[in-house]
């Protein structure tokens, strides 16, 4: 039986806006105020939105459920898959000890604070963001950074604030990947415009950094290093963006911003060694005698091998091949069962449910494939690879409950016509909507610590009122994903993180004060970005 959605069930915009907002105010409520940990916020936000489907907007319940199990498949597979593979190759390098050895590579290059912070919160940062994101860069760059002598508090808001630049490429592109199914619109397009918008904040982020940490006068010392570090890292970030993919921007980018710096400092050092006030000894000595080339190399190749595999499945040639053994299941129960109509569609619209399991293709697979090369770099045998793999699955377990009911949620929202109503109800902002496009986004990844999840929640709804007000969705899907990267430093669960690796548990309230205003004048520069790119720079939409 076929089912036409109605965005106005209440006969009053603002009445329907408020109760499809019910899911959102869930989800914020049990996230922000009651700090429910996400999955249950997720689940309990999914029911709410299955409910409102139903009893607010008339949607047979089969639809609303079956709509529920399609978003959460595609949770499932490409995206939990991409997750899990990630992270896997990053446990392998910790489990091999290699992991230490790209950690002292860094931390040998300079012994000033502030240069420090540019390598390994901002370049090593982006690199832990783009090949595992999921919280891996600010453990992983806030710990070092402690390891090194820094305050505790400087280290997690420095982390915290350096993971805006990459964010939204992160997790092998995961956040881009996730706008573009849900949306409908071309991953590639959203892809080129985030890589477009991003690269500005790129080039800014390292010297607010060490203005943060060292204020102005000591900043201009190194001014030349965060140039360097910058401009390395805005370049490749759009440069891979527009013409390779979603998938390794932050990749790329973070190797050329760690490459370019390093040979930088060789032949560059500042007037002054600049260290904290009173700061503790460093726990973390390398050797700098024992890296050699050989082994600094080994411990690296896990993420070369990872960068290679997914270069290579990107290639349109190799993707084509592969995808000739996918399967296409059409989703029964609501494959062209839900029709969309006007003033969302300029005519009515059967919309289809295909769920495409492109199981040799997909980035996942790639990154699996390239964890067994790195278990034979690494010398990894069956039972140990076996034995890691199980261990990277146990700590998602509470993601792999997560990630597929928010991408539920998602898909019940739009295909019941929810997300719509919402839209039309924003385009009211009329042509200021693209100055505000990105605080949806910032408080989408404020709610779920997360670039995915907000694109999944509000990705569809930035498509209908770019739409509404004549503004190219492209340009406001992008700028969901660019505003929500200024929403991560503030989420909860970042915080979590950050505090639970730097010793700081309890002081949660601390870092939010360190972070919060940073978060707010860094989504208003992309909220300005994007407005000026909507009416005056519109040429730059690709």
């Amino acid at each position: 039986m076929n089912w036409t959605q109605v965005y106005d069930p209440m006969q009053n915009l603002a009445l329907s806006s408020l109760l499809a907002a019910i899911p959102i105010i869930v989800i914020f409520y049990l996230l922000a105020i009651r700090r429910s940990p996400g999955q249950i916020a997720g689940a309990l936000a999914l029911v709410s939105a299955i409910l409102v489907a139903i009893f607010v907007y008339q949607m047979p319940p089969g639809l609303a459920i079956t709509s529920a199990a399609m978003g959460a498949l595609y949770g499932i597979f490409p995206i939990f898959w991409i997750v899990i593979t990630a992270i896997f190759i990053y446990n392998l390098t910790v489990e091999t000890g290699q992991f230490q050895i790209v950690k002292d590579s860094i931390a040998t290059i300079t012994d000033d604070r502030r240069l420090q912070a540019l390598l390994i919160a901002f370049g090593f940062g982006a690199f832990l963001e783009g090949a595992a994101g999921f919280g891996t860069p600010v453990a992983i760059s806030a710990g070092m950074l402690v390891g090194l002598g820094f305050n505790p508090l400087y280290a997690a808001g420095l982390c915290l604030i350096a993971n805006t630049a990459p964010v939204a490429f992160g997790g092998i592109g995961i956040p881009i990947i996730v706008a573009g199914q849900v949306t409908g619109l071309d991953t590639m397009k959203i892809s080129a415009m985030v890589g477009r918008q991003l690269p500005f904040l790129s080039i800014i982020i390292p010297i607010w950094l060490v203005v943060l940490m060292s204020g102005w006068k000591a900043a201009k010392e190194v001014l030349p290093a965060c140039l360097v570090a910058g401009i390395s890292f805005a370049g490749v970030q759009w440069f891979s963006s527009n013409y390779i993919g979603p998938e390794l921007p932050d990749i790329l980018s973070s190797l050329a911003c760690i490459v370019a710096l390093t040979i930088f400092l060789k032949y560059w050092k500042p007037a002054n060694i600049w260290r904290f006030e009173n700061e503790p000894a460093p726990t973390l000595v390398a050797d700098r005698a024992a890296l050699t080339l050989g082994k600094v190399l080994k411990a690296w190749s896990p993420f070369i091998i990872l960068t290679v595999m997914v270069i290579l499945w990107g290639l349109k040639p190799v993707v084509a091949s592969l995808n000739t053994v996918s399967v296409n299941w059409i989703v029964p129960g609501l494959d062209k069962l839900v029709t969309q109509v006007a003033p969302i569609a300029k005519q009515p619209v059967a919309l289809a449910a295909l769920y495409k399991i492109n199981w040799l293709s997909a980035a996942g697979t790639a990154l699996f494939i390239a964890s067994i090369l790195t278990a034979a770099v690494l010398g990894v045998g069956p039972s140990r690879f076996i034995a890691v793999f199980a261990k990277t699955f146990n700590q998602l377990l509470k993601p792999l409950i997560t990630i597929p009911c928010v991408l539920g949620l998602a898909y019940v929202m739009n295909y019941s016509g929810m997300s719509s109503t919402l839209g039309l109800f924003l385009a009211g902002s009329g042509s200021l909507f693209p100055f505000f496009s990105p605080f949806l986004g910032w408080l989408g990844v404020f709610l779920t610590g997360s670039d995915t999840s907000a694109n999944a929640l509000f990705g569809n709804l930035q498509s209908v009122t770019g739409q509404q007000i004549g503004v190219d969705p492209i340009l406001t899907v992008a700028g969901n994903s660019s505003g929500g990267v200024c929403g991560k430093m503030i989420s909860p669960q970042s915080i979590a993180v950050a505090t639970a690796a730097t010793g700081l548990v309890g002081k949660e309230g601390d870092l939010f004060s360190f972070t919060v205003k940073h978060s707010l004048v860094l989504a208003v520069i992309v909220g300005l970005i994007t407005y000026v790119q909507a009416y005056w720079l519109n040429w730059m939409i690709p």
